[in-house]
């Protein structure tokens, strides 16, 4: 059997290079065949880079929604308040589903910048912190609510494990599994037989099998049951699957990219870690005293909070590493090629 090419491959700052500028809060990316990068924006929208590297911000019309967000007066209100585009995915026709996790609705936003909200509520609720959005090959969406907590930073907590992931489709949307420590993004496999659900405050990766109708079941943890480095133990973030089957991630505030493989090795393949802030937030955490000034120290210096990894380019072998506190997008090339997502091939 060929040696997995994950196992023999790391990256330095001296292998990135970057795209991008000025951008705010890049969390999460999405890349087309033509090299083009789609990156969401805390101005209230999603900014489109040209392979040529020139960039425009399309804004979405709607409400006074910018205008909150430029009085936050800290940066910890910048996390917290006012529009927050954060996961997005491709529609069949060009727009942008984007889950809030300012306003906590799941929106669709037109080329043009025009948006709408989708779901604001399930089963008669407030939808809670919505967080990522996933399109699959049948046209469904999965998306994942945090914590129903409104700000999301009290929800910095082992005790706390509100998150759930929801499955919109012809019949609506519904509840398919709960009970998560902070859900944050999922993928599915290529097959699309399992999801991947990221557990923030769990510091785990979980799976559950995918039944037909959308229903999960047999809910496990795959890879370590506890992400990062002893002592300083990190958040995982983003994740997403490569074409050999590694599951790529982002540990966030300990700022470092992994991969587990398909036999649920753990390797590191970007370290930006800064040791002692890491440590002091995790010995906090543990004891549920996180605060956001603990939160805010830890982080590095290369995509501060990494977010999110995406494969790009036409061969699909660059990464994009997407951030919460970078003005830019580091990228390098991956030796495999990542996994194709539902809109790759609309």
């Amino acid at each position: 059997m060929t040696r997995n090419p994950i196992l023999d491959f790391t990256v330095t700052a001296e292998d990135l290079s970057y795209i991008g500028e000025d951008l705010q809060r890049p969390e999460c990316i999405l890349a087309k065949p033509d090299g083009s990068l789609w990156a969401a924006d805390a101005r209230g929208g999603v900014v489109h880079i040209k392979p040529d590297g020139s960039q425009k911000i399309i804004t979405q019309t709607f409400g006074n929604l910018k205008d909150q967000f430029e009085e936050a007066v800290d940066e910890a209100t910048r996390f917290t308040e006012g529009t927050l585009p954060n996961g997005m995915a491709f529609g069949k026709g060009g727009q942008i589903y984007i889950s809030n996790f300012g306003t906590d609705v799941l929106e669709v936003m037109a080329p043009d910048g025009e948006t709408k909200t989708i779901y604001d509520s399930i089963d008669g609720k407030a939808i809670g912190k919505v967080n990522f959005v996933l399109r699959d090959s049948k046209d469904r969406l999965w998306l994942t609510v945090s914590t129903r907590i409104k700000n999301w930073m009290q929800a910095m907590s082992p005790n706390v494990a509100d998150g759930y992931v929801a499955l919109a489709d012809e019949n609506g949307l519904r509840v398919v599994a709960d009970g998560f420590g902070f859900t944050n993004e999922v993928r599915l496999d290529a097959n699309e037989d399992y999801i991947y659900i990221v557990e923030t405050t769990g510091q785990r990766i979980s799976r559950m099998k995918v039944a037909d109708d959308g229903a999960l079941s047999g809910r496990e943890v795959y890879g370590p049951s506890k992400l990062g480095k002893a002592g300083a133990n990190g958040f995982p973030d983003g994740i997403t699957f490569d074409a050999y089957g590694n599951l790529w991630g982002t540990l966030i505030m300990s700022d470092q990219i992994f991969a587990i493989t398909p036999e649920g090795e753990y390797h590191v393949i970007l370290d930006d870690l800064n040791q002692a802030p890491a440590e002091a937030l995790e010995t906090a955490f543990r004891n549920d005293e996180a605060t956001p000034e603990l939160m805010l120290a830890a982080s590095g210096t290369i995509a501060p909070w990494m977010a999110s990894v995406t494969f790009g380019g036409p061969d699909l072998k660059t990464a994009y590493i997407g951030s919460l506190r970078g003005t830019r997008i580091p990228y390098f090339t991956s030796p495999i090629a990542g996994l194709a997502m539902a809109h790759w091939n609309d």
